[in-house]
């Protein structure tokens, strides 16, 4: 009888652990504050890690603190400067610190040794037309020792949405020496907040927004342009490395400048059906310049709207990820994770979240002596997710393992997935387990793009090497410069059958590599979604039984069998949505996140776009909902700046989907009772 219970409690302790959730993020890389002094407001624009392990933090109002023992419980914040104008970044070389104000570089020296800065020199000094907008980035220390500083572009009067270079080097990367020479480096930035060098090279974050479909990772090379045309206006200049002009610009690609009958300009919209132009196009269109296509596209309102600082993982920290990027986002108040690999001469790689809940929006970003990170976080005036308007955190790594995707790395005929640690063979050998996708965004001066051009791509077999530890997959209909979804939601663990931590990556594919393809005879070509359901009996001559369908037959395309996805079919546009009742938060957050609603709306609390809740008390119906969708009305919103752009591309079941669910809150009478998490 003991033996017997014995086996039975066995066999439930590992029903449980098999009936247990996959763990999340937040099971390995945990968020902890970092307490100020009371009173202490930390909009942090800047963050260095100095050689004793302090740690200097910069504010937008234009403070500099030294945190001594950061890592403490109870950390020491001693001022260290004050009075500067709106400091956007912050560095350490050779026992001084350099930031970025508004108009100059500026070095910070503490002559006297007493604690605070006594000697403040301007390095360089730039123009500044004044308007709100000309915010200054960096500096990042190059590899030779000079610094890179990045300009913000203007905004126009009539054309309050279009960006412009009012003065010398707005839209500009600056290289500048520590004796105040500058080099004007490159140009077609935006609002180029991140920085961040990788592999000896520059690279740069720009975020949505006019010329910009979404966000990116962008390598800067010397005289290159990267999308915005506000800077060619100093192309010109005898020291501008940049030969493209606005006048070539503008004679090839229409800016989309128009008045109406009265004389006033008319804001450009997104045009549905047309023909867009895109940005990688600009290679065959300007042979002579050198257009540079992002690195790394990190898709709007799912791996930020605003991307902020990059940083490389340090070995010894993280884990398996040391040599990646983090990359910050101050809109999602989120970091994603960033690899990448040169092809043919050309860095690409992919993209994928790393860890969300940070309490305002992520700017800066440093490595503490411990291997933890420090966080800084500013909200205040641009709107992030979370519920503070300031902050400084820091993640730490407790060590242990996460299921994840390490990297993605492209092949002649798909893509190869390193995992962290070994899958179960039977679900990474299944065709089933993954779906492949891939879109683009439009290169027009309209606040930002839809995804476009997007179309599922055939799974034709997996490789899973002989330790578990890759999966090779041959995709067909890959497409150049596009970014490629790669969903494997249906791989496990070999330990534990749980998840992938994050399903998802994004993979821009500038080159396909050449080399071997894998033939089919030594690729698994299973498809569990192949089998239908019921087989049902097929007819026979008399005399003979009847066979069912044998699993495995092909199926066309559009149908459950079909080889592309491996998931249950999705309602398309056009479809009714029958509901007995209004949908949950839970059965919706995944539409909201797909369509990248959430990364201007929160449920209860006003952030870029009015809360859901705010939306239900105007009683719209759920068609009128989904119209607003599609054609958004910004004048029934006056007290937002941000207008929304138009969403054609979500699909009419999941918009009606969305809209029952906004009305729902209505009536509930809180987000909590409709499913939806509280601020």
């Amino acid at each position: 009888m003991k033996k017997l219970l014995t086996t039975f409690l066995a066999v439930a302790s590992l029903a449980a652990v098999r009936a247990q959730e996959s763990p999340k993020e937040e099971d390995f890389f945990k968020i902890l504050k970092v307490t100020a002094p009371e009173g202490t407001l930390l909009e942090v624009g800047g963050l260095a890690t100095l050689p004793d392990g302090s740690l200097g933090v910069a504010t937008r109002r234009g403070d500099v603190w030294i945190v001594e023992n950061p890592t403490s419980r109870k950390p020491y914040f001693r001022k260290f400067a004050s009075g500067l104008h709106e400091i956007l970044g912050l560095t350490y070389k050779d026992g001084a610190l350099y930031c970025a104000q508004r108009g100059e570089l500026t070095r910070l020296v503490d002559t006297d040794q007493n604690g605070k800065a006594d000697l403040f020199e301007t390095v360089y000094a730039w123009p500044l037309s004044g308007h709100y907008h000309e915010y200054s980035f960096g500096p990042k220390v190059a590899p030779d020792g000079q610094f890179f500083v990045t300009g913000n572009v203007a905004f126009g009067d009539e054309e309050w949405w279009r960006g412009e270079s009012r003065v010398p080097w707005r839209g500009w990367t600056m290289k500048i020496s520590e004796n105040g020479s500058m080099q004007p480096w490159a140009t077609g930035m935006r609002s180029p907040c991140g920085l961040g060098i990788y592999d000896g090279e520059l690279f740069y974050a720009d975020n949505q927004g006019d010329w910009m479909g979404s966000g990116g990772i962008v390598h800067v090379k010397r005289g290159s342009f990267v999308g915005h045309p506000a800077g060619l206006r100093w192309t010109g200049a005898a020291n501008s490395p940049v030969k493209l002009t606005a006048e070539q610009f503008n004679a090839k690609i229409d800016e989309r400048r128009r008045r109406d009958e009265n004389g006033r300009a008319i804001k450009p919209e997104n045009v549905v059906n047309e023909t867009p132009t895109l940005l990688y196009t600009m290679k065959d269109q300007f042979p002579n310049a050198d257009i540079q296509t992002p690195s790394v596209w990190l898709p709007h309102g799912i791996l930020g709207i605003s991307n902020s600082e990059i940083l490389e993982i340090p070995e010894g920290t993280f884990g398996p990820f040391a040599g990646q990027l983090l990359v910050g986002d101050q809109g999602m108040s989120k970091i994603s994770r960033v690899f990448m690999e040169k092809v043919n001469g050309e860095y690409q790689g992919g993209a994928i979240e790393f860890r969300n809940g940070f309490r305002s929006g992520v700017l800066r970003m440093a490595w503490g002596k411990d291997g933890s990170l420090f966080v800084g976080e500013t909200n205040r005036g641009w709107g992030s997710a979370g519920e503070a308007n300031e902050g400084l955190q820091r993640l730490v790594w407790n060590n242990a393992l996460p299921f994840e995707m390490r990297t993605v790395k492209a092949m002649p005929d798909g893509f190869e997935v390193e995992f962290t640690s070994p899958v179960d063979r039977k679900s990474a050998e299944d065709l089933a387990s993954y779906r492949v996708e891939s879109f683009i965004y439009k290169y027009h001066s309209v606040y930002g793009s839809p995804t476009i051009n997007k179309e599922a791509l055939p799974l034709k077999g997996v490789k899973v090497s002989a330790d578990g530890m890759k999966a090779r997959l041959i995709v067909g209909d890959l497409r150049r410069y596009y970014i490629h979804q790669l969903t494997l939601d249906g791989v496990r663990g070999a330990q534990g059958s749980y998840s992938l931590v994050h399903p998802i990556a994004y993979y821009t594919l500038n080159n396909i590599p050449d080399g071997q393809k894998l033939a089919l005879s030594e690729v698994s070509t299973t498809n569990s979604a192949a089998a239908p359901a019921a087989a049902p009996a097929t007819a026979a001559p008399a005399g003979r039984k009847a066979t069912p369908a044998k699993a495995g037959t092909p199926a066309k395309p559009g149908t459950k069998a079909d080889p592309t996805r491996g998931a249950k079919p999705k309602l398309v546009e056009g479809q009714a949505v029958t509901m007995a009742k209004a949908p949950t938060y839970d059965e919706v957050k995944g539409l909201l996140t797909r369509h990248t609603c959430l990364a201007c709306h929160q449920t209860n609390k006003r952030q870029v776009g009015p809360a859901y809740v705010d939306v239900a008390k105007r009683k719209y119906t759920n068609d009128q909902i989904v119209d607003l969708i599609y054609n958004p009305k910004p004048q029934n919103w006056p007290d937002y700046a941000t207008e929304m752009p138009p969403m054609p591309q979500v699909p009419k079941a999941d918009a009606l989907k969305i809209a029952a669910w906004i009305n729902s809150l209505s009536t509930t009478g809180s987000s909590s009772s409709a499913g939806a998490p509280k601020p």
